[in-house]
């Protein structure tokens, strides 16, 4: 390369850098989970959230959203016009989310048992009092949609349809490190020597050694991405919310990879939460069972079986092409997730 063309190259990247630092700090607050909502149920760290609307439901079953204990539900509602809440709202759900707060060492005896019966029991009866319904609908996302399973089967009654999002169920597969590396960690060891609270940082950096090139490959365009001052928001909007990992309440860390992880007691009928034994026949409400067919973290393998194992005949298996994170924020899924997810309520509404 001649010397010419060094310095021309030189003198591009300096201006791309000079637009880039003029764009960061023109920037502005990052905000992440803009859709109003307000605050209407509160149990220990654990809050309900129910989304403003300005019409009335068009879909007349409340539906409230089970998110992952290990990141934060703002995933749905990322950006303003690329947000699962904003859609399913103009669509007509009535829409409620659980915020599982941010457990400390002090909830290091909190168990699945607690997150299933109290905290989403709790939320459910409250939903089922305030709006004088004898069931709710259910939708779960991630291992928030392997805890709105347990409490399905558990209280069937309280649920009048489930819809479960990137959701492991079937845990016997090793498609995926997560998988194969949760199968021979010592868990025990791992609680323990947190004092009780695994803490988020923990969790985020085992994820990103699944695809560590992906991590790489994000922050070598990053100066790129930051010529655009709405592409710099978007990956600042991402940046927050996968930074913002709750800790993970010791006991309940605990079971779950153990007795799902390891011992895959939910699929086999032998997963005993609160005293009762899950049994995977009680789904026998109707089931809407979405994956993402490019998903590391939950591997189709990972959900495509639940349907084999539920008692009921009105389930459905809806295959997404693309990501766990591509789910909810890919441009195809703003124009068919929440329309599929909508009308499938609304046919059984």
């Amino acid at each position: 390369m001649s010397s010419e063309n060094i310095m021309k190259d030189m003198a591009e990247a300096g201006t791309k850098m000079v637009t880039a630092y003029e764009n960061l700090v023109q920037a502005g607050p990052v905000e992440v989970g803009t859709t109003p909502k307000k605050l209407v149920y509160k149990v220990d760290k654990v809050k309900l959230y129910r989304y403003e609307r300005e019409t009335p439901a068009t879909v007349t079953t409340p539906v409230i959203i089970s998110y992952a204990l290990v990141n934060r539900f703002e995933m749905l509602d990322i950006q303003p016009d690329r947000s699962l809440v904003r859609n399913l709202l103009n669509l007509g759900l009535d829409l409620y989310v659980i915020d599982w707060g941010y457990p400390t060492r002090a909830d290091r005896y909190v168990t699945l048992d607690d997150y299933v019966n109290w905290y989403i029991g709790g939320c459910v009866d409250f939903v089922r009092r305030n709006q004088d319904v004898e069931a709710v609908s259910l939708m779960g996302i991630c291992q928030g949609g392997t805890l709105a399973t347990i409490y399905s089967a558990l209280h069937p009654e309280k649920v009048k349809n489930l819809i479960t999002l990137v959701t492991p169920i079937d845990f016997s597969t090793n498609d995926g490190l997560l998988f194969r590396w949760a199968k021979d960690m010592n868990i025990d060891r791992l609680v323990d020597a947190h004092g009780g609270a695994v803490p988020g940082e923990f969790l985020n950096n085992g994820f990103a050694m699944l695809k560590p090139m992906m991590r790489i490959n994000k922050y070598m365009g990053l100066t790129d991405t930051m010529q655009d001052a709405d592409k710099l928001m978007n990956f600042l909007r991402m940046e927050k919310w996968i930074n913002d990992s709750p800790d993970q309440a010791g006991e309940c860390f605990r079971q779950f990879l153990k007795d799902l992880y390891q011992e895959n007691k939910l699929v086999k009928g032998t997963l005993e939460v609160g005293g009762k034994t899950v049994s995977l026949k009680n789904i026998t409400m109707p089931l809407l069972n979405i994956y993402a067919t490019e998903d590391h973290l939950v591997p189709p393998a990972a959900s495509i079986p639940f349907n084999d194992h539920v008692g009921t005949k009105d389930n459905e298996l809806y295959k997404f092409p693309g990501g766990h994170i591509g789910v909810f924020v890919g441009s195809r899924s703003q124009k068919e997730l929440a329309p599929t997810i909508a009308k499938w309520l609304g046919a059984r509404d």
